[in-house]
C-alpha cells in the first residue's frame, strides 16, 4: 500500500475527494478541513495500492494540486485492515509489478545528476577494476562493477526515452559521458603513477588473463547480457523489488572495459584500449535499448489492466 498526503485549496478539496472515491483500490480516506496553513487549504489522506497509485497520482496532477497545493507518497510497510486488503484484491495486477511512473522520474532525475559523489563513484570503481585487470583479479572486477553508479544515467535516458522528457535525458547523457570521461581520465594518471611505483606493469597488462581478458573482447554474449541485464535492472528500479539491482550491477562490463581501455592507453596499446571501448558502448547501447523496450511494454500492460478495470466498473 502507498500513502498519500495531499494538501489542497479548499475549492478543489470536493474534486480531490471524489476522485479519491471512484479510483479503484483506495481506502482509508481522511479530511482535516483548514488544517493546512503554507499552503494554505485542507489536508486529505488516503491509502492507494500500489497498481493503483499511478492512476491516482495522474488524476491528481490533472486537477493540478501538484501546483496549487501538494502531494507525498509514502510507502507502507505493514498495513492491518480488512479494507486494506479488499483494495489490494479490488486494483488491477499485483504490486510488486506495478510502474510509478511520477517515481521513476524523481528517482532516476536524482541517479543521474551530475554530481562530486557521481563522479568519486565512478571513478573509484574505474581505479579499482584498473587494479583488478592488471591482477587478473575476478573480485576486483565484481567489487568495482558493484560500486559504478552508472546504471541510474541509463535507466535515466530510457526513461527519459518513454515519457518524453528532454531535460531528464540530457541529464543523464551528460552524467554519463562526463562521467566515463573523468573516471577513465583520473585511471590514465593513476595506472601512469602505479607504474611508476612499480606496481603495475605492460607485461602483466598485455600476460594471460584468463579471469577479465574478456573485457576488451566482445562478442555476442557482451550484447545477449546487457540486453538481458538492463531488463532485470529496470525491472527492479519500477518494481517493490529494486534491492535487485545490485545483481544487474555485477553483471554487465562497464566500469571494467572502461578501467581497461584507460589501463591499455596508459601504455599506448591501441588494440586493447578499442577492444574495450567497443565493449563498453555495446553494453552501453544493450542496456538503454532493452531498458526502454521494458518500459514501454510495462506501460503497454498497465494500459490494458486500466482499461479492464474500467470496463469491469461499468458493467458492475
Amino acid at each position: 500500500m502507498l500513502h498519500l498526503r495531499l494538501l489542497t485549496p479548499s475549492g478543489r478539496t470536493d474534486d480531490v475527494v471524489r476522485l479519491i472515491e471512484r479510483t479503484v483500490g483506495t481506502t482509508h480516506l481522511v479530511v482535516l478541513p483548514g488544517a493546512a496553513r503554507e499552503p494554505a487549504g485542507d489536508v486529505v489522506m488516503c491509502d492507494v495500492a500500489r497498481e493503483a497509485g499511478d492512476e491516482l497520482l495522474t488524476g491528481l496532477k490533472e486537477l493540478g494540486i501538484d501546483h496549487s497545493g501538494s502531494i507525498a507518497v509514502d510507502g507502507v510497510g505493514l498495513t492491518l485492515s480488512r479494507r486494506a486488503d479488499r483494495a489490494e484484491r479490488e486494483a488491477p495486477g499485483e504490486g510488486a509489478d506495478a510502474v510509478l511512473w511520477e517515481h521513476l522520474v524523481e528517482e532516476t532525475h536524482e541517479e543521474s545528476t551530475l554530481s562530486f559523489t557521481y563522479l568519486a563513484f565512478i571513478t573509484l570503481a574505474t581505479m579499482i577494476a584498473a587494479c583488478g585487470v592488471v591482477l587478473d583479479n575476478a573480485v576486483l572486477i565484481v567489487g568495482a562493477m558493484a560500486v559504478g553508479p552508472e546504471f541510474g544515467p541509463l535507466a535515466g535516458i530510457s526513461t527519459a526515452v518513454v515519457r518524453r522528457q528532454h531535460r531528464l535525458a540530457a541529464r543523464s547523457l551528460v552524467a554519463l559521458l562526463v562521467g566515463f570521461a573523468v573516471a577513465m581520465a583520473v585511471t590514465v594518471g593513476f595506472s601512469l603513477f602505479m607504474d611508476a611505483v612499480g606496481l603495475f606493469s605492460e607485461s602483466r597488462l598485455q600476460g594471460e588473463r584468463p579471469a577479465t581478458g574478456f573485457v576488451y573482447a566482445p562478442d555476442a554474449f557482451s550484447l545477449v547480457v546487457a540486453v538481458l541485464a538492463g531488463i532485470a535492472g529496470t525491472l527492479s528500479l519500477t518494481s517493490a523489488k529494486s534491492g535487485l539491482l545490485i545483481g544487474v550491477a555485477i553483471s554487465v562490463t562497464t566500469v571494467p572495459a572502461a578501467a581497461n581501455a584507460a589501463v591499455a592507453l596508459s601504455y599506448g596499446d591501441t588494440g586493447q584500449t578499442w577492444g574495450s571501448t567497443e565493449q563498453l558502448l555495446l553494453n552501453l547501447l544493450g542496456i538503454i535499448v532493452a531498458g526502454t523496450l521494458t518500459l514501454l511494454a510495462q506501460k503497454w500492460f498497465w494500459a490494458r489492466q486500466r482499461a479492464r478495470t474500467a470496463t469491469k466498473a461499468n458493467r458492475g
